[in-house]
């Protein structure tokens, strides 16, 4: 049985009812009570769908402690550069911004963390909503529709995606780029950039060397051994929508979670 809520717990204003008369000359209007704000938050929060593993991630404990002073640099600006992308969300003109960041590096290195730490800073300062999206678990949920006793349809697994205010879109190039597979992607990407919707992407495969704008140090391709394009990844067609839709935002550290576990295992 649900427990029922003692008077002391109820709003003041409205009482539990979540809405307030405002009295005027007829019956009075009703409008949203502000306890209904305070509480938006943490709904929008839980249904983001950030997995368990990164609940806790935030700019505070992201750690930029890498053993290399040059890693240490390149952690501390990527967090930087996130704050900012925070801090300045909100345009003069009141509207969103309508980019995205676009955070690349190795395995390891704290590119999901920071996203995460971008998507709940979001929510929780500007009430936007936001999902989470692992492209690889996506492509799987999708797949699983085909089956005919699938509980849930392409469209209704697909929607949130497309349309949700923020969209963090975690291991781009992960899967292998079959015609269906970028056909989803494209049908993602490209919603997103007709709508002007910000959109947040990791991924461990490296642009092109000449392609990336030289914002400052960090907007740089990694060049550690092993890293890929994301050109034999994605279509050229995507790959132009994203260089609108996301400012690159390059780690070139080492695993950190590699170097931590090692360090784990010596005591």
């Amino acid at each position: 049985m649900p427990l029922k809520a003692e008077p002391e717990d109820l709003c003041p204003e409205c009482e539990g009812r979540g809405w307030v008369i405002e009295q005027d000359s007829g019956a009075g209007t009703a409008r949203r009570c502000d306890c209904r704000f305070q509480t938006l938050a943490p709904r929008l929060l839980a249904g983001a769908g950030i997995p368990a593993r990164y609940h806790n991630c935030s700019f505070k404990n992201f750690d930029i402690n890498a053993p290399s002073p040059a890693d240490k640099d390149q952690l501390l600006q990527a967090k930087t550069i996130s704050q900012h992308y925070v801090e300045g969300f909100l345009k003069p003109d009141g509207a969103f911004t309508e980019s995205g960041l676009l955070y690349i590096g190795s395995p390891g290195v704290g590119k999901t963390h920071l996203a995460v730490a971008v998507l709940k800073s979001l929510i929780e300062r500007y009430r936007v909503r936001g999902v989470f999206v692992d492209f690889t678990t996506l492509i799987h949920q999708i797949q699983s529709t085909f089956d005919p006793g699938s509980p849930e349809s392409k469209r209704e697994i697909l929607d949130p995606v497309v349309n949700t205010e923020v969209l963090v879109l975690d291991e781009l190039g992960a899967q292998k780029p079959t015609p269906w597979v970028n056909e989803i992607l494209y049908l993602i990407m490209n919603s997103r950039y007709t709508k002007r919707l910000p959109t947040l992407f990791t991924t461990n495969f490296r642009l092109e060397p000449d392609s990336v704008t030289t914002h400052d140090s960090l907007d740089r391709t990694p060049s550690s051994p092993g890293f890929q394009l994301l050109s034999s990844r994605i279509s050229p067609n995507l790959l132009s929508r994203l260089y609108e839709m996301a400012r690159p935002v390059a780690i070139e550290a080492e695993d950190f979670r590699r170097e931590v576990q090692m360090q784990k295992h010596r005591f």
